[in-house]
């Protein structure tokens, strides 16, 4: 009877709970013993690979699972070994042994690497028991992929098991086999290429995926009532009333921009600007965000590579920022002036009622799509060259909003704060696509500059996560009281390093501590994130660790190169930062050339300086571009700067070092700094007791004092500026010691 029951649960599980795609299954030897190392992500992993292989596998699972009274029928049947802890060392070795000799017995064995099912949402460090059960052994190891079941009932997402609607049934999940490694590969190198094997799986949820402007639609006719966002002007819109103002824009623009392939958009992190880029995507329109703290030759040059022939904008904000804009401009108020009653009942009848097809003819757009097709250009910041149009598919965007949600794992009680702006990856993809996406309300402010009217927007609207740059969690840390963040539950920081001490003083404040993140324009925003750790009894996940930029998002491969050559480094050796993933953009628009500098063999450049740990977490050290080569020696600029903070002794950002060409050496390092004059050489004196060598030392003539260092809206040092005062400080020093002579 249980073959007969194990073959029904089987067949039910996979063509009922699942639809099970089985990528190289033939990577099993046919005969002959094998050691299958999987990641684990739900209770019925051990099934689902089962129903993927025609051979038989034994399993070893934790000791404490196999006591499991209504299991043991069934996990004998299996023959599964129990795995008891390293608390007992006699009976690990002995189950570890057992393992061993079935598989030069020729059986497949079985295991999950990380031992216990992820709680986290992203795969966990490989345990090293593997390593031993294959010592003397010439059978290979077939690393194994498990995709998709995160979110299934059998997951532990938001932290509960069994007990949560799927998102669908069936849920599409892919199996994937690696080829054979030799029996000598370490608990890391496997780990890399189960990482590999899931990038390479990620495709596959394409047909689980719908345009942005479609996956939108259907989440507010799911959740019409729900919360969606809120600012200064408008303090409460749900989603139904959002997709309602969304249809009602489309209509009003379509004959603004019609025959218009991209269009400007000219506003802060505010509704307005929500609901006008929504109102874009479902017109087929492609959205440009355009950066207004550039100068109005940088905008042109935006608006020149778009091809954009309006701009839509609002006077209030106009009034604001006081910038001449290229082309026609489109004022908000004006597009938007006495809306009729019929026009109302016509959006919300279209917004609530009509299907999705019919929808978007009747706001003017010509063609569904596909997945490939455009969703937004943005460009890159400048602040080592011109900005850079970036080309980013809704594929990329929906593939980067899904990998964030199954790491962070917010729910419908979440409240996001929209602080930053959304002609910044980070604003675009973090505070207006995923929240929406996920059904998640947004209280937006124009001005992330402003520390108490946002302490009063998170405590009025109960909002749970803090999206920001290390630059504006030093405004709040001054301006905020510590009630103000009560509901926050997380926080996450990017664009640039965060401080140990900016860290510590926010936790002692507020309670919490920010983690941090990295992601690049390029990427469509995250790469690798720190996360929510989990605790249980006689069990700890680790989800996020101090100094370090977080894991690779699900989906997200990564590599530490030689810049040189390209050669894999070993583990802890710093080198150049590979990317790969279903969010690495198209290109940079009309260069080419450009693209293929950074596009190779389908990995991103980030030109990034990062070493990786063994537990998967990865630290940047530096960007490539922030190096000087003085006497052969790469001296990196960073970790100049850290050792002059340290010897000043203070902890705003005060120095900012780059290199200039010098005739004589090559390059130079210069340091501006807003440090006053007078502790200057104290400074000096100091810093050759900091560790730094003496070639790393700027010379006292090379230090030329600033009122502020320039930085840009998103809160990173200006680099492009910094270089260009360094050049014409050093220009002016040389043009009077020439006069003096």
């Amino acid at each position: 009877m249980k073959p007969m029951a194990l073959r029904l649960f089987l067949w039910l599980l996979t063509r009922v709970c699942y639809r099970v795609t089985a990528l190289g299954p033939n990577h099993v030897p046919p005969t002959g013993g094998a050691l299958l190392v999987s990641n684990h992500v739900s209770f019925v992993d051990l099934l689902l690979i089962l129903a993927s292989t025609q051979r038989f596998v034994r399993f070893l699972l934790p000791q404490r699972v196999c006591e499991r009274r209504w299991l043991k029928p069934w996990l004998r049947y299996l023959r599964v070994i129990p795995l008891p802890s390293e608390a007992q060392p006699h009976d690990l070795s002995r189950a570890l042994q057992l393992a061993r000799d079935a598989i030069q017995q020729g059986e497949v064995i079985g295991i999950f690497a990380e031992k216990d099912i992820s709680r986290i949402g992203v795969m966990l460090p490989f345990r090293r028991e593997f390593e031993r059960i294959m010592e003397g052994v010439s059978a290979p190891i077939i690393p194994i992929c498990i995709d998709g079941v995160w979110g299934s009932i059998f997951s532990y997402q938001r932290g509960r098991f069994f007990w949560k609607v799927p998102r669908r049934i069936p849920y599409p999940v892919t199996i994937s086999f690696g080829q054979p490694m030799p029996a000598t590969a370490t608990a890391f190198e496997v780990h890399t290429a189960v990482l590999e094997l899931n990038t390479e799986a990620w495709p596959r949820r394409r047909q689980t995926m719908k345009l942005l402007h479609r996956a939108y639609v259907q989440r507010a006719r799911r959740c019409p009532f729900r919360f969606a966002m809120a600012d200064a002007r408008v303090p409460h819109l749900s989603f139904g009333g959002a997709l309602t103002k969304v249809v009602f824009l489309a209509r009003r623009l379509r004959s603004h921009w019609a025959g218009q392939e991209m269009v400007g958009i000219l506003l802060p992190p505010s509704v307005a600007g929500a609901l006008v880029n929504f109102a874009a995507l479902l017109m087929g329109k492609v959205p440009v965000n355009l950066n207004y703290t550039l100068s109005e030759e940088s905008l042109a040059s935006c608006a020149h590579q778009c091809n954009l022939q309006t701009i839509l904008t609002s006077q209030v904000f106009l009034n604001r920022i006081k910038v001449k804009l290229p082309g026609r401009t489109l004022l908000l108020e004006e597009v938007a002036a006495q809306p009729r009653l019929g026009e109302k009942l016509l959006a919300f009848a279209l917004a609530w009622f009509t299907p999705i097809g019919a929808l978007e003819k009747a706001v003017g757009r010509a063609q569904p799509g596909t997945l490939d097709d455009l969703a937004t250009i943005i460009f890159s910041s400048g602040s080592t060259g011109e900005p850079k149009g970036i080309m980013l598919s809704h594929y990329n965007i929906t593939s980067n909003a899904e990998q964030l949600g199954q790491m962070l794992d917010f729910g419908p009680p979440d409240r996001f704060l929209g602080i930053l702006p959304f002609f910044h990856s980070f604003g675009f993809t973090a505070t207006l696509i995923g929240p929406a996406l996920a059904g998640i309300g947004v209280a937006f402010h124009p001005n992330p500059l402003e520390a108490k009217p946002i302490g009063e927007l998170v405590r009025r609207y109960g909002l749970t996560y803090l999206m920001a740059t290390p630059t504006f969690l030093q405004l709040y840390l001054r301006g905020c009281e510590p009630a103000d963040f009560g509901s926050l539950r997380f926080i996450m920081v990017g664009a640039e390093k965060l401080p140990d001490w900016l860290a510590t003083a926010f936790e002692d404040k507020f309670g919490l501590r920010p983690v941090e993140a990295y992601g690049c324009t390029e990427c469509s925003l995250g790469v690798t994130i720190n996360t929510h750790d989990f605790r249980a009894a006689g069990l700890r996940q680790i989800g996020s660790r101090r100094g370090s930029i977080g894991r690779p998002l699900p989906g997200i491969s990564v590599r530490i190169v030689t810049p040189d050559t390209g050669t894999p480094l070993p583990l802890g050796q710093p080198g150049l930062l590979l990317v790969r993933g279903p969010n690495v953009m198209r290109g940079y628009l009309g260069q080419p050339e450009k693209t293929a500098e950074v596009l190779r063999d389908g990995w991103y450049v980030t030109g990034d300086i990062a070493t990786l740990g063994e537990d998967g977490f990865l630290q940047i050290t530096d960007r490539l571009s922030r190096f000087s080569k003085l006497g052969g020696e790469m001296v990196p600029h960073g970790k100049v700067e850290e050792k002059l903070h340290e010897a000043a002794g203070v902890t705003e950002i005060t120095f900012a070092v780059c290199g200039v060409t010098d005739p004589r050496k090559g390059e130079r390092l210069i340091v501006l700094h807003t440090l006053p004059e007078e502790c200057l050489p104290e400074l000096l004196k100091k810093l050759p007791q900091f560790g730094l060598p003496n070639l790393w030392i700027p010379r006292a003539n090379q230090f030329f004092h600033v009122d502020t260092l320039p930085r840009l809206a998103s809160g990173k040092m200006d680099l492009r500026n910094i270089r260009a005062m360094a050049i014409q400080f050093t220009a002016e020093k040389a043009s009077e010691g020439k006069e003096a002579t």
